[in-house]
């Protein structure tokens, strides 16, 4: 899995550069953070719409969604997969109330 985030990742840091005419996400990134969080936004309302009628596929394909441009997003913040996976793996094995009670919640 994280093969195909790597990948993933290459190709948005590749569209950095890229011609905002010849690709989505240069397109997104040129329009900036604002329209990058707004897009993140509608993409979870639809990941929740979905699972709200209880339909498993389009539960998947909205998710996939949002996860796409959540992996814009950052990009966008010179961020990578790996500094979430990074961070998830820091919370495995710690029970959601611990690790709530770390930040101080």
């Amino acid at each position: 899995m994280s093969d195909l985030l790597e990948r993933l990742a290459q190709v948005l840091e590749s569209r950095k550069e890229a011609d905002p005419e010849s690709s989505y996400v240069a397109k997104l990134y040129s329009k900036g953070l604002d329209a990058i969080l707004k897009k993140i936004g509608e993409e979870a309302t639809e990941t929740v719409m979905a699972a709200k009628d209880g339909d498993k596929e389009k539960i998947v394909y909205e998710t996939a969604d949002l996860w796409f441009h959540t992996l814009v997003l950052l990009a966008h913040q010179g961020l990578k997969p790996q500094d979430v996976l990074n961070e998830l793996d820091r919370r495995f094995g710690l029970s959601g109330l611990e690790e709530k009670a770390q930040r101080g919640e």
